[in-house]
């Protein structure tokens, strides 16, 4: 009879890269399958897009990290000092993803404050900014209200907490230095991928919307000014996030010359 043990192990050794290209993949296909579906709004479906594809990514990652084998031998006991998640995640990456996330949710908070709260001609509540061009009333759109924000808040709402829990996990749990570190790389590469696409978007949001009639003001070049450098940030993350879930390989930092990483 053949012996099946070796089969399921090799897949369970390689589950978590099946998971986290699935992941990718699914939500490829997804996205795609939104900016597709017909709407009278061509910015909602590319904001549905981009959420369902960073939740995927991250579902996908948090399932792979579920899936992963764990040390079937005794634990070793090398040292009291505790492991902390910042420990785990990459340290120069994880501060540009945490800058990019609070600047995420206070343009969002900023664009739902400043949205016109009447509808316009079209109908549209909430999805533009309302000014006044040379003394004629005008809106500028698509604006980043609640009408667009809210997938984008919902997604930040169910990842971060999901991903902050496998953090926590994966930093007090068994493996060896270099796998719990891969695997923190990983779940951090996934919620920056969601983080930095819904940025990028954002500030494509507002470019559009303030460029589109020449009476932004002082106050609208300053801001086209402000988000340039964000909008650059989060193409560059947005790359390293995805390499990262795709092949997560943390390098060897400060933390592990310490010798953070032991074995409990």
């Amino acid at each position: 009879m053949l012996d099946t043990v070796p089969l399921r192990s090799r897949f369970l050794d390689h589950a978590d890269y099946y998971a986290r290209w699935s992941g990718l993949a699914i939500g490829f296909v997804a996205a795609q399958q939104l900016v597709e579906m017909e709407s009278d709004d061509i910015t909602m479906p590319l904001v549905f897009a981009i959420t369902a594809f960073g939740l995927c990514a991250v579902g996908g990652v948090l399932l792979g990290d579920a899936l992963t084998l764990r040390p079937q031998e005794a634990v070793r006991t090398a040292s009291l000092a505790p492991r902390l998640v910042r420990d785990q995640v990459p340290p120069r990456i994880t501060p540009l993803l945490l800058l990019q996330a609070v600047s995420l949710v206070t343009l969002l908070v900023i664009g739902a404050v400043t949205a016109s709260s009447d509808p316009d001609l079209m109908g549209r509540a909430g999805r533009v900014m309302a000014v006044t061009c040379e003394g004629v009333p005008a809106s500028l759109g698509p604006w980043p209200g609640l009408y667009y924000s809210g997938p984008m808040f919902a997604a930040l709402a169910v990842g971060t907490p999901a991903c902050v829990w496998a953090l926590r996990r994966i930093a007090h749990g068994p493996g060896d230095d270099q796998q719990r570190r891969n695997r923190a790389w990983a779940i951090t590469g996934a919620w920056g991928l969601m983080v930095s696409s819904q940025v990028l978007l954002v500030v494509l949001m507002i470019l559009v919307a303030l460029t589109e009639k020449d009476c932004v003001g002082p106050l609208g070049a300053a801001t086209i000014v402000a988000i340039c450098p964000l909008g650059l940030l989060s193409l560059f993350t947005s790359g390293w996030s995805l390499v990262t879930v795709v092949a997560p390989r943390a390098v060897e930092d400060e933390a592990a010359d310490d010798g953070t990483f032991d074995d409990e």
